[in-house]
């Protein structure tokens, strides 16, 4: 008896080790599949139509912003292994472009020629940036395998392109993204406009990170604290660099969301008890007025030290939980742009977005996008499971146009992200007018480095980098 119960312990053991070797196998082949020896990610799955062969072939390493007469703001930034101190005392390891995390917040002005050197002194892994959100030539793009190949140890990228776009916007290493951002390798960029729209006497840009499970804001611990005295009107830019959702409130007086993702909103109105839902890389500006007296505090209702407080005095009394939500899709005064969702357009896609899947696949193994110059195209975004999905669209801004099927009603929202929450759908519209081969992901970069990222392609344009073990060239 003794024999067969031991018997039988022993097949049961073995029979889990089996399986937890079959899981691991199972991992180790999907990572093979994520990143295979070599991809082209500008022909892969290219489902062209007959008429590509009537489009000229041109490379993404050809478009660039010509030289011209604009104001030339120059920046240099050394991505670097470094130990910082914080504010608390304790000393964390980082990578980081000259020697902070966030990196320098760069601020230009509309119609300024941007010049950034990136040079790596020691990130093994390799390094890159993407200018988040921003409008730029594809050869500008900092997408390593794409737009260029990762800046190893000891070499140096020049970027240069014209911020065209006035907005608050971020900068990241697009390497292995989900591992650099959380180490370190992010910044914000400013594009002040020639001729505001909004006056303020403080305008203030503030980054919520997650640094090696150090929760920060603008770098520090605990909060942050800025000046600002009764009377004042401030703009408060909210940059989410996490990969989840922040719930944001306002506590101390009203306020107004004057833009999303760098674009302007019409007609905003003032906002009170309202929680502001901003999805991982999104951007959010407040503005609002100092009250007479007491604080203002700003602040996430899901990670208590990421807070910034404005003023002195009395602590304001904060949201209740059960406080209503800031819907965008009804917020502001609608403007006759003529897009809409009766007018025609040339493509339509679907993507069904899963755990870390695109319409059941991952990664290189989902077509892309197919546009050409000129064309309207249409996307679609289905949650279908799994938690927020913030899609984030480079080189391009496009306009919602309905949320679960009802067209917005308020202004139009212009942005390069739509965060997606469970059981939600999205149409979004934008012009293909900027030739290129652009990325299409979740900006939760987990999901992303689990394969929920794709290509949006034009027709014609080539790439001479390659994404795969070979090159080292690994985005997510």
């Amino acid at each position: 008896m003794v024999d067969v119960r031991n018997h039988q312990r022993r097949r049961i053991f073995i029979t889990g080790l089996l399986l937890i070797l079959l899981i691991a196998v199972a991992g180790c082949g999907y990572q093979d599949a994520k990143y295979p020896e070599e991809v082209n990610m500008g022909d892969h799955h290219g489902h062209h139509s007959s008429e590509v062969a009537a489009v000229q072939a041109a490379s993404c390493t050809d478009f660039k912003d010509a030289r011209g007469s604009e104001p030339v703001r120059s920046f240099q930034l050394t991505a670097a292994k470094t130990t910082i101190e914080l504010n608390n005392g304790q000393k964390t390891d980082a990578w980081t472009y000259e020697g902070t995390s966030p990196g320098p917040e760069l601020r230009v002005r509309e119609g300024d020629r941007v010049v950034v050197q990136l040079d790596n002194q020691d990130i093994d892994k390799g390094v890159s940036i993407h200018w988040h959100g921003v409008v730029l030539p594809c050869s500008q793009d900092g997408v390593p395998g794409v737009t260029q190949d990762a800046v190893w140890p000891g070499e140096s990228f020049t970027y240069e392109f014209i911020a065209r776009h006035p907005g608050t916007y971020w900068y990241h290493s697009h390497q292995q993204s989900s591992e650099q951002a959380t180490k370190g390798l992010i910044g914000r960029l400013i594009v002040e406009p020639k001729e505001p729209t909004y006056q303020a006497d403080r305008d203030y840009a503030v980054t919520m990170q997650k640094l090696n499970n150090h929760k920060l804001t603008n770098g520090q611990t605990g909060g942050l604290a800025l000046e600002a005295r009764p009377g004042e009107t401030v703009r408060l830019r909210i940059i989410n660099a996490f990969n989840r959702v922040q719930h944001m409130g306002v506590a101390g007086t009203d306020f107004r969301v004057i833009a999303m993702d760098g674009q302007d909103l019409n007609g905003p109105t003032d906002l009170s008890e309202k929680w502001v839902a901003i999805g991982g890389g999104q951007r959010y500006d407040l503005l609002f007025t100092m009250p007479a007296s007491g604080q203002v505090q700003v602040y996430s209702r899901d990670e208590v030290e990421w807070k910034v407080l404005l003023g002195e005095g009395a602590a304001p009394q904060k949201l209740g939980n059960d406080a209503d939500w800031f819907d965008f899709t009804t917020y502001g005064t609608p403007v006759d742009d003529g897009i809409t969702t009766d007018m025609m357009f040339d493509r339509t896609y679907d993507l069904k977005l899963g755990g870390a899947e695109i319409n059941g696949k991952r990664f290189h193994e989902i077509p892309p996008i197919i546009v050409q110059e000129g064309e309207w195209i249409k996307v679609r975004f289905v949650h279908q499971s799994g938690s927020e999905h913030p899609m984030h669209l480079h080189g391009h801004l496009f306009k919602i146009l309905t949320k679960n099927g009802k067209p917005l009603t308020g202004s139009p929202i212009y942005a390069d992200s739509v965060l997606v929450s469970r059981n939600e759908e999205y149409e979004v519209a934008f012009l293909a007018n900027n030739p290129g081969l652009w990325m299409e992901h979740c900006h939760n970069l987990n999901h992303a480095a689990n394969g929920m990222t794709m290509m949006v392609n034009y027709e014609g344009v080539t790439t001479p980098y390659r994404v795969g073990t070979n090159s080292g060239n690994l985005p997510d």
